[in-house]
């Protein structure tokens, strides 16, 4: 049995990777706004420290691995809101657990997104990567939900690849999962926004495999990258699209 920490095990794709986890027989800390082991909101600093302060608490030999899956979606439109939970809910998180999960060379599994790799706005981005609030706000009021969701997504991703090198001389892989459209309460919402509702239709049609993605297939990937089958694998943003990358971006990866 091994203890993990996860955020954003309520529903959705964090909801399955709960379960998964806990199906393995494995002890589970989830962070979340309600209903959780720690109830905490990720959009605020307060409440960043408070789940740090209650997982190390609650995992005082350290932790095996932690999976930052609490996220906003696009059709929030509180947008200073995505940028806070998708980038600084995932990686102050991370290094806030950085030594417990040192202790046990653990392993971190960060959610991305497909959309991570789209044009996004590079002012924005930087923004997030060098925690300038101010250049922050700045690029926020002349953006929309789409490219903010995405940019926080890719932001998460390169935020990764910079530390990967200084977290893996203590012992701990950081590795990301990148969804493409999976069927969950917040995918649903967003189908249903009059804005981006038939883009998303539309989306979903071209997926080359035929489907949408479902909770249970980034569970599974999210469970691969914390095992030890995955011990050599650090660094790495694995995409769970059914295609959808290879197929926006045929010469790149």
């Amino acid at each position: 049995m091994k203890t993990y920490a996860m955020t954003g095990g309520a529903s959705g794709i964090g909801a399955a990777i709960k379960q998964s986890l806990l199906d393995a027989g494995h002890q589970l800390i989830v962070v979340d706004i309600a209903s959780a082991d720690i109830e905490a909101d990720l959009s605020s600093s307060g409440g960043r420290e408070a789940a740090i302060e209650g997982i190390v608490a609650a995992a005082p030999e350290g932790l095996d691995g932690f999976i930052a899956c609490a996220g906003v979606g696009s059709h929030v439109p509180n947008l200073p809101l995505i940028a806070a939970v998708n980038y600084r809910g995932t990686t102050e998180l991370v290094e806030g657990l950085r030594e417990s999960l040192a202790r046990k060379n653990g392993a971190v599994v960060l959610i991305s997104s497909n959309s991570a790799p789209m044009d996004t706005n590079p002012a924005y981005v930087e923004a997030l990567l060098d925690g300038d609030d101010a250049a922050l706000v700045t690029q926020l009021e002349s953006m929309e939900g789409q490219t903010v969701y995405s940019g926080s997504k890719q932001a998460v991703a390169r935020w990764m690849r910079r530390n990967v090198v200084d977290y893996a001389a203590q012992g701990i892989r950081m590795n990301a999962v990148a969804p493409g459209y999976t069927e969950t309460p917040m995918t649903a919402a967003v189908k249903d926004d009059p804005t981006y509702g038939e883009a998303i239709r539309q989306f979903v049609a071209t997926i080359p495999v035929g489907r949408p993605g479902e909770p249970e297939d980034m569970a599974k990937a999210v469970s691969f990258l914390l095992s030890e089958d995955a011990s050599f694998i650090s660094g790495s943003v694995l995409f769970v699209d059914g295609g959808h990358d290879a197929m926006m971006r045929p010469d790149q990866f």
